[in-house]
């Protein structure tokens, strides 16, 4: 496993914490698919299925899924090759992700504390549904750092973080 962008990167505690602490702002659990009981190893077609089911979920997200549909419109096919290549190139290594990710985003209007405790939130059932544990970590530190990094450029600062990284979060 290589997860070569993120490595030491804590996780950002306050995007859990406030997910947990107003369980509106959570997909509601939902037992997984037949198909992924058991854990997945991590390659890329794990990597497109993460992605997809993923993004399924945060497009029916209540806070999540209108910035999305209002950033994407019918360009979500689009959109999801180039999360796949991006979370290839984080996890495996791939290099098939070519941009920059917060020139992307930044025309996003809007965007709260609450949608990147939301969009870890989601990516963190995800990534424990479908993957070992180790396995999930590496990719919700990777997720952690995404966050951290487009916080800071759309808000102006860096979010807080609990000094406690790998604890159970």
């Amino acid at each position: 496993m290589r997860l070569p962008l993120t490595a030491g990167l804590p996780p950002c505690r306050a995007a859990i914490d406030t997910v947990q602490d107003n369980p509106s702002l959570a997909m509601p659990e939902q037992a997984p698919p037949p198909d992924i009981l058991a854990p997945t190893p991590l390659d890329h077609d794990a990597i497109a299925a993460l992605v997809h089911g993923f993004y399924a979920d945060v497009r029916a997200h209540p806070l999540l899924g209108p910035v999305f549909e209002e950033a994407l419109g019918d360009r979500w096919e689009p959109h999801l090759s180039r999360m796949v290549d991006f979370w290839a190139t984080v996890a495996l290594g791939a290099r098939s992700y070519r941009g920059n990710v917060q020139q992307r985003h930044a025309a996003l209007q809007g965007v709260t504390p609450a949608h990147f405790a939301a969009w870890v939130g989601l990516w963190k059932q995800h990534t424990e549904r479908r993957f070992a544990p180790d396995v999930a970590h590496g990719l919700q530190q990777a997720a952690h750092g995404v966050a951290r990094n487009l916080f800071r450029a759309l808000v102006g600062r860096l979010p807080d973080f609990a000094g406690n990284a790998g604890h159970g979060h």
